[in-house]
């Protein structure tokens, strides 16, 4: 694993103890890299209304958002779960993700024993609804 690779896992790990999660008790973190090279950590948060509950990666990507001109595409996105088989983003995510990322954007799925899965946003999402859909 390369040193920013590791970087990557390792926020994405540090960033799970910050998630509020008393429903699921899940607590997921991510780390996104921007084009640019600016990192962007997020947590997992959880509401009362399951509705208003947001994903890690979510978080970390509006951060992302949030800071920078566009354009900009995410080059790498890393979730980390405490799951023995590391846990993908869900539908929401992945549509979100559609928006910023490119068909080579990496996508790590890590545990906290740093077990890994390794793909392209293309093979998580072979067929998303992208922006160019809309034109």
């Amino acid at each position: 694993m390369s040193f920013l690779k590791n970087k990557l896992v390792d926020i994405a790990i540090e960033a799970r103890n910050f998630a509020h999660s008393p429903y699921s008790t899940k607590k997921i973190g991510a780390a996104v890299q921007l084009d640019n090279g600016k990192i962007y950590s997020g947590c997992n948060i959880e509401n009362a209304s399951y509705g208003g509950t947001v994903c890690a990666e979510r978080v970390a990507i509006w951060k992302g958002y949030s800071e920078n001109l566009l354009p900009i595409k995410i080059k790498s996105i890393v979730v980390a779960s405490q799951e023995t088989s590391p846990w993908p983003p869900c539908g929401m995510c992945r549509q979100v993700m559609a928006e910023f990322c490119t068909p080579d954007t990496e996508i790590t799925l890590v545990n906290l024993e740093k077990k890994e899965i390794v793909m392209k946003f293309s093979e998580l999402f072979p067929f998303a609804f992208e922006p160019k859909h809309l034109a």
